[in-house]
């Protein structure tokens, strides 16, 4: 399922027109159904108000479905274990 797809379907289940949720967001009821039909992206602000709104999160929404083959685990590591850095070298004077 698509963002699109995805927001149509959340926003039908709020129980909202396109224009119910374009007041809700501060956005015009025009861009609602471009992000609805694919031929536009919220930006990272709209998402927010959308999730909250919508009862989705912003995961939900952006996450296409494709499995991930491989998660990669970080560890937590000490900058100091890697000493003091690139020291600074002395300025020269070249007369």
């Amino acid at each position: 399922m698509t963002l699109g797809e995805k927001l149509k379907e959340a926003r039908k289940q709020a129980g909202l027109s396109q224009e119910e949720l374009a007041i809700k967001i501060g956005v015009s009821r025009s861009a609602i159904a471009k992000w609805e039909s694919n031929n536009g992206l919220p930006d990272i602000d709209n998402l927010k108000i959308i999730s909250k709104l919508l009862n989705v999160s912003i995961d939900y929404l952006v996450n296409d479905n494709e499995s991930i083959d491989e998660f990669i685990m970080k560890e937590p590591y000490n900058l100091s274990d890697y000493g003091k850095g690139i020291k600074k070298s002395k300025k020269r004077s070249f007369n």
